[in-house]
């Protein structure tokens, strides 16, 4: 791969582009690598190098310049702490927010970092005030990164709904996607896969009916909603709340 470095042929592009520039994964690449769920995978390679060095110009490779380099693995199928705390962290500093907080509830979903590893781990320097909003924001209890994208958009409203939160309805306890159980209102990532069968479509049915017949606002989004309209997404929630449709 270069002088004094060799890889096995069947090792991920990744490492073998790291390795002919003397650097590590990062960002974006890295959180692959780790296995954490993404709302887009990456298109590019992310490959972190120290400042001064002089790595080859490689076609689909973005080079990220540190005074340091970031803590990595060889073993990356079982990440160390450290490693996936620094990649939440780049992931934040560079990425929207959605797609940034997606990375960090997978990582807490995993197992692999605690909220408490998340607490004072914004640091300093540039991207501060990015990398907090996303640690702040992190939570394990979204299911995928399709809810984590719908609650990124919602959080940029101004709005901090609860991930999953539990309703108590007469002989049943429904959990919605994002609740405010205050202003009765429950906000659901519909997911095409789910609803391809027609029990859980009828399911479904039934299920938000009854919300509304305890008084809540139901709101749905489908993924193309929150892949390509999150413009569209975030006027909705603000006009609901904005006409006093949701009741106190």
């Amino acid at each position: 791969m270069a002088r004094g470095r060799y890889a096995l042929p069947e090792l991920p592009d990744a490492l073998k582009a790291a390795a002919r520039a003397r650097g590590v994964p990062s960002h974006a690449t890295a959180a692959q690598l780790l296995g954490l769920d993404m709302v887009f995978p990456p298109t590019r390679l992310d490959i972190s190098v120290t400042h001064g060095a002089r790595p080859p110009a490689q076609k689909i490779v973005t080079y990220h310049r540190r005074r340091s380099m970031p803590p990595w693995t060889p073993a990356y199928r079982t990440p160390t702490p450290d490693v996936t705390l620094q990649v939440v962290r780049d992931c934040a500093s560079a990425m929207p927010f959605a797609e940034a907080l997606a990375i960090a509830d997978s990582a807490l979903r995993a197992g692999l970092l605690t909220a408490e590893d998340l607490l004072g781990a914004a640091g300093s320097g540039p991207g501060r005030r990015r990398r907090q909003r996303v640690l702040t924001a992190a939570s394990s209890l979204a299911a995928n990164p399709f809810e984590s994208a719908l609650r990124g958009i919602v959080i940029e409203t101004g709005l901090d709904l609860r991930p999953q939160l539990p309703i108590a309805l007469p002989g049943q306890v429904i959990r919605v996607d994002l609740g405010d159980a205050d202003r009765r209102l429950a906000i659901e990532a519909d997911s095409f896969a789910w609803h391809g069968h027609r029990t859980a479509l009828a399911s479904d049915c039934r299920r938000y009916d009854e919300l509304v017949r305890a008084g809540w606002t139901v709101l749905r989004f489908a993924w193309e909603h929150v892949m390509f309209e999150p413009a569209w997404i975030a006027e909705v929630v603000r006009d609901v709340y904005r006409r006093g449709t949701v009741t106190g």
